[in-house]
């Protein structure tokens, strides 16, 4: 069964720093690329940020500059490093598989960032 778990969500400040997780199990992963999505209140689902198969990152316009992705190839867990959040940032993340960075094959069920002001 595929299973894609997100953690290290929360409350942070804004200028503050979170680091998520998306441990990954049921396929093979070092095959998938790995993308973050995020969906704020009354907004469309966003792509942030994907990881190649072949180490390759995707940056959207949002994330340059504050976001990094990384992964543990033994741990099957990939990671979302985010700084100088912004109230913006506010949203439930998802992390997703695919073989290439789209379409996405797996989702996860997300994790709430919340950035107070």
């Amino acid at each position: 069964e595929v299973q894609l778990v997100e953690s290290g969500g929360g409350e942070v400040q804004a200028g503050g720093s979170l680091r998520l997780s998306c441990a990954a199990s049921g396929f093979t992963f070092a095959d998938y690329a790995i993308g973050w999505f995020r969906q704020a209140p009354g907004k469309s689902r966003e792509g942030v940020i994907c990881l190649s198969s072949d180490g390759r990152t995707y940056y959207a316009d949002s994330a340059k500059g504050r976001f990094t992705i990384s992964s543990d190839n033994a741990k099957t867990t990939v990671y979302l490093q985010m700084n100088s959040l912004e109230s913006e940032d506010t949203a439930v993340y998802y992390c997703a598989a695919a073989q290439e960075c789209w379409p996405y094959d797996y989702w996860g069920q997300g994790t709430q960032v919340t950035v107070s002001s």
